[in-house]
């Protein structure tokens, strides 16, 4: 995917999850956060950040904060971006997929994508990672129940006879391996009862750019 009207900025702080303020030129301007995910370790007073100016004019914010650097390191925190990649990426991911359809419900849950393939139908639901310590990326930065009930339904679409996929974007690059955050044991223990349960677990990290994102290469699993 592609961002169009990017800017550098500095981030300032963040009154509350869905706004921060950001210098941009030397003037502080109130920005939508796309990702209302703690950042913690990302949204540092100074941080450099990228921003992309919105489209409509009589939006209240005129700026989202879309991207940060951690050191050298540039990573996407849109959360909008990891369903983006992974409909571009799937298509590698599950060869000969005659449907691909975004956003579809089973149970009491609404999973990010139904998909049918030669002989086999069914669910992946997508995870966008933008933690990473010490070489790893964790999922999640903190705890969710959210989370938990969409790797029950996806055991209980198993025991249907539907296949079932968690894919965990990770908006970066140069990582070692990808693993359920120790923070969360409840989510780290469903993640794991789900993998032994017929749950196929992948991730794949991403190419990011300051006007761009796209899927790079399969990440190694360590549950």
């Amino acid at each position: 995917m592609r961002y169009a009207k990017i800017q550098s900025g500095r981030f300032i702080r963040r009154p509350n999850r869905f706004i921060a303020l950001v210098e941009l030129d030397g003037c502080e301007q109130v920005c939508h956060v796309k990702n209302t995910g703690q950042c913690k370790e990302l949204l540092l007073p100074g941080a450099r950040v990228l921003v992309q100016q919105a489209d409509n004019p009589t939006r209240k914010t005129a700026f989202d904060l879309v991207a940060v650097y951690k050191g050298s390191r540039l990573i996407n925190i849109d959360s909008q971006a990891p369903n983006r990649v992974a409909a571009e990426y799937l298509p590698r991911l599950l060869p000969e997929l005659s449907l691909l359809r975004p956003e579809v419900f089973y149970g009491d849950s609404r999973l990010d994508f139904y998909y049918e393939q030669p002989g086999q139908r069914g669910f992946v639901e997508v995870k966008g990672v933008t933690l990473e310590q010490n070489g790893v990326a964790l999922f999640p930065d903190a705890p969710t129940a959210r989370g938990i009930r969409h790797l029950q339904t996806l055991r209980a679409a198993v025991g249907e006879g539907f296949a079932a996929h968690v894919l965990f974007v990770v908006q970066l690059q140069g990582v070692e391996y990808f693993s359920p955050n120790p923070a969360d044991p409840a989510f780290s223990a469903a993640l794991r009862t789900a993998a032994q349960n017929g749950v196929s677990v992948h991730a794949v990290d991403c190419m990011v750019q300051p006007d761009g994102i796209r899927a790079g290469q399969p990440v190694e699993i360590r549950l």
